[in-house]
Parts: structure tokens; C-alpha cells; sequence
């Protein structure tokens, strides 16, 4: 009996043993399930964490941009907004001058018109009765004379304008000769006439650059979104951004060369960048502004060195440099002014005069075409304005202001820089001139000089320069032969447009022939 109470008791107690056993396992990989759910649920509230922060990061960078791009958006508006208040009120404060000089012209002429009311019914009255004695006159002359009024006049008129004729075209003729004998300003011009003429190079006269793209995609980003990128770059740099059919390249246009040059110079720097927008376009204007101004500068310093002038005033030596982009009838302008400067100074080496302050008088004589369109005034006198404040010589004030006869010369300097002038600009090839336009000159020169009672043939020659006029010897004679000279010059002054002068020569043969048998 023991035997088997033994066995079953034995299961029973190990029975409990590994109950008890497995159900502390149990326990324990509950409690480890637990602390692997916990730590579970904690790393994923750690990543939310730092995934939530990062999302607030980059919400919060983006709104940064946006807001840097709205501010770079208003600025730009503003300044736009001053400019275009700025342009406003300088229009406005002209207006008001000019309102203000228009009541005080009205207030004079009204003043002189109550003047002239006055007088002219003075005069009235005293021509009435001058008339009335007149008429009486008249009445007793032609009893006498039995020849009426209206005849008589014509007599006298034919009579007066046959005599003032010959006598006119005596006097001018000996009024020139006397000149050609003593006047010093035109012994020089002899001078010059005998100067070989020299070459410089010239650049066609435009209004446009091109500007070539790597390839047409380029153009969208230039325009940008909604235009925003060229709408900046034309009110920055004043110049007109045309984008067209053009396969890889653009335009701009503008009538100010530097402006035109330093928009050039800066969409250049852009396309090679590849970054294109707003505040970029900024940073490139101004990059391509200062080394504009640095070529200039450099174009100034080089022409003083080939001239071998002294240094001038910085403000002059600006201005210089400006002449580097400014051309006239496709001469440019500073070797323009480089090639008077050396003429000038040539022939008055010859005559002896001061070679130095000849050359810098020639050199300096078209600085007023530096100056900005806006200001009043011709080229001559702007610049001898600027080179008075800038306290330059007496003489080279006059021949800058004189060189297109605007005032008198006062010293033969003067005359030596208009003969250099004239030499620069009319040579051959200084100046480009389209083929029509040139046979149309030639045709208005020859037009001009037929009209003239008593001319046969007009030819021009010399490229326009010079134009020879037969007349008829026995329609003509010498006096009236030099008259239609200085008429013909007269009407070619007055109607046309030419570079340089025209020398106008009038040429009247008699011949008579006789045969011997």
C-alpha cells in the first residue's frame, strides 16, 4: 500500500512544482511583454516627437523664404514708387516754373501790347496825313513829269535793284578778298587745308545690342514668373529687354549708350551664372556699373597718355570716358575728339603756337556730348559751361564754345580746333552714311545750285564735299557769278544736313570763235 501512496504522492508534489514554475514563467514573460510594449510606445512617442519638430523646422523655413521673397518684392515696389514720385515731382516743379514764366511773359506782352496799341494809332494818324500830302504830291508830279505814278515806279525800281545788285556783289566780293588778305583765322584755315588727313577708327551709330543665349530656354528665366525678372531688370537699368523670335539671343534698346552697356555687360554676367531673380539681377547691375565706369576711367587715363596732356579734373575725366559709347553719324566719339586733339596741335606747332594747350583744347571740344539729353542747350556751349566750372583755360573754354560759330573766336586756338573738326569729320570713311542717303545728298546739293537763274550744270563732286555750278557767260557776269556762290552756300546751310563743309565754286567761260579761210 505504501508503495503505490508513494508514487502518486510524489506526483501530486512534483504536479505542484511545475505549476508553480510554469506559471512564474508565465508571469515573468508577461512582466518582459509589458516592458517591451513600454518601451516600444516610448520610442514611438520620441520619433513623433522629433518628426513633428522637424516638420515645425521646415514649415517654419519656408515661411521664412516666403516672407524674404515679399519684402524683396515690396522693396523693389517702393523703390519704383519713389522713382516714379521722384520723376513726378520734378515734372510738377518744371511745370510750376514754367506756369510761373508763362504769367509773367503774358503780363509784359499785355504791358507792350497797351505800348504798341498807343503808338500804332499815332503812327495812324500821322501816315493819314502824310498820305494826304503825299497824293497831292503825286498829283502835281505826274502833271509835270506826264507820266503816271505806277510807271514811274517800275523805272525806278528796275533802275535801283540793277545798280544795288552790281554794287552788292562788288562789295562782298572785296570784303572777302580783304579778308582772305589779312584775317588771321583765315590764314590758318590756309594752313590746314595742306594737313595730310589721318585715320581712326569708327563704330556704326545704333540704339540696340544683342546679346546671345546659350540656348532658348534661357529666355523663360529671364522673363521669370509673370515677368517679374525683366520687369526688374528694365526699371534697374532704364534699358528695354526685347525678347522675340530671335533663336538664342536678345535685344535691348535704349538711346543712352552706357545705360545700354552696362545692361549688356550685366545680362551677360546672369546667363553665364544661371541664377536668375530679383535680388541677383540687383547684385549684377551694379557688379557691371563699376567695371563700366572702370573701362571708362581707363579710356580716359589712355587717351590723356596718346595725347600726352597733364591729368584733368576728376569730374572732366568722367565725362571723357562716357565719350568711349557715344558716337556721332558713326564716328565715335573719343577717337574723334583723340584725332582733333592731335591735329590741332600739329598745325598750331606749325604756325607757334602752344602745342599742348591746342591739343587739350581739341581733345576737350566735344565733352558736351557727355552730358545727359535732358539738359538745355547745344553740345558747345554745355561744354564750355563745364569746363568754365571746372576752371579750365580761357582758350580752351572759347574754342569749345565756338567751334560750331556759336560765339566769336577770341584766339586762333579756336579757329585751329573748328579747321580739325571739320578735317576729322568730313574725311572719307570717318563717318558712315548709308548708299541712299548719300546719292540723296549729292541730288539736293545739284537741285539747290540748278535753280539759279542763269546756271547751266551742276555737278558734285568730292563725295559731296565740293560742288561746281556753270553758268552762262553771257547771262552771268563776275559780280553776280560770286553772288550766286554766296547764295548758293546760303540755301545749303539753311536746308541740309551735312557733316564737315561744302565748298561751293561758280564757274562762268567766255569763248568766241572765228574761222580764218
Amino acid at each position: 500500500m505504501l508503495e503505490i501512496l508513494i508514487p502518486i504522492v510524489t506526483f501530486i508534489v512534483g504536479g505542484g512544482i511545475i505549476g508553480f514554475i510554469t506559471k512564474n514563467m508565465i508571469t515573468s514573460k508577461a512582466d518582459r511583454a509589458k516592458q517591451t510594449a513600454q518601451q516600444i510606445i516610448e520610442t514611438a512617442e520620441k520619433d513623433a516627437t522629433s518628426l513633428m519638430k522637424e516638420r515645425v523646422l521646415e514649415a517654419k523655413s519656408e515661411a521664412l523664404k516666403i516672407e524674404k521673397l515679399a519684402e524683396d518684392e515690396a522693396r523693389l515696389k517702393r523703390r519704383e514708387n519713389r522713382e516714379t514720385e521722384q520723376i513726378l515731382n520734378n515734372k510738377e516743379m518744371k511745370l510750376e516754373n514754367k506756369s510761373d514764366l508763362l504769367d509773367r511773359k503774358d503780363n509784359d506782352l499785355k504791358k507792350i501790347e497797351a505800348e504798341l496799341s498807343q503808338k500804332r494809332q499815332s503812327i495812324s494818324d500821322q501816315t493819314k496825313h502824310y498820305q494826304e500830302l503825299i497824293e497831292k504830291e503825286n498829283a502835281r508830279l505826274e502833271i509835270i513829269a506826264k507820266m503816271s505814278q505806277d510807271e514811274a515806279k517800275k523805272m525806278l525800281i528796275a533802275n535801283m535793284e540793277e545798280h544795288a545788285q552790281t554794287e552788292a556783289a562788288s562789295l562782298i566780293k572785296q570784303i572777302r578778298e580783304d579778308a582772305l588778305a589779312s584775317a588771321t583765322t583765315e590764314s590758318q584755315k590756309i594752313v590746314v587745308s595742306a594737313i595730310q588727313r589721318s585715320a581712326a577708327d569708327h563704330t556704326a551709330e545704333s540704339t540696340v545690342s544683342v546679346v546671345e543665349l546659350p540656348n532658348d530656354q534661357m529666355k523663360g528665366r529671364i522673363i521669370g514668373r509673370e515677368g517679374r525678372n525683366i520687369r526688374t531688370f528694365e526699371a534697374m537699368t532704364g534699358v528695354e529687354l526685347i525678347v522675340d523670335d530671335t533663336p538664342e539671343a536678345v535685344v535691348l534698346s535704349g538711346f543712352d549708350p552706357v545705360r545700354r552697356e552696362i545692361a549688356r555687360v550685366a545680362l551677360g554676367h546672369l546667363v553665364q551664372d544661371g541664377r536668375i531673380h530679383p535680388a541677383r539681377i540687383e547684385e549684377m547691375i551694379k557688379k557691371a556699373t563699376s567695371e563700366v565706369e572702370e573701362l571708362m576711367k581707363r579710356a580716359a587715363e589712355d587717351a590723356l597718355n596718346e595725347l600726352q596732356l597733364p591729368p584733368l579734373n576728376q569730374n572732366i575725366m568722367k565725362l571723357v570716358g562716357r565719350l568711349k559709347y557715344r558716337t556721332s553719324y558713326g564716328q565715335n566719339i573719343l577717337k574723334h575728339s583723340i584725332e582733333v586733339g592731335w591735329l590741332t596741335g600739329l598745325m598750331a606747332a606749325e604756325i607757334g603756337l602752344d602745342g599742348n594747350l591746342a591739343r587739350r583744347a581739341g581733345f576737350l571740344h566735344d565733352i558736351g556730348k557727355a552730358i545727359d539729353r535732358n539738359t538745355d542747350g547745344t553740345h558747345a556751349l554745355i561744354g564750355g559751361e563745364v569746363a568754365r566750372k571746372h576752371n579750365e583755360h580761357a582758350v580752351v573754354i572759347n574754342a569749345i564754345e565756338s567751334h560750331h560759330e556759336e560765339v566769336p573766336m577770341t584766339s586762333p586756338i579756336s579757329a585751329l580746333v573748328q579747321a580739325a573738326d571739320s578735317i576729322s569729320g568730313s574725311r572719307r570713311g570717318a563717318r558712315g552714311d548709308t548708299l541712299e542717303s548719300y546719292i540723296k545728298r549729292l541730288r539736293n546739293l545739284e537741285e539747290i545750285a540748278t535753280g539759279f537763274e542763269g546756271v547751266s550744270k551742276t555737278f558734285a563732286i568730292q563725295a559731296g564735299r565740293e560742288l561746281r555750278v556753270i553758268v552762262e557767260s553771257d547771262q552771268v557776269d563776275d559780280n553776280r557769278a560770286f553772288q550766286i556762290s554766296t547764295e548758293i552756300a546760303s540755301r545749303i546751310e539753311a536746308e541740309m544736313t551735312y557733316p564737315g563743309q561744302i565748298k561751293v565754286v561758280v564757274i562762268r567761260e567766255s569763248r568766241k570763235t572765228a574761222i580764218a579761210k
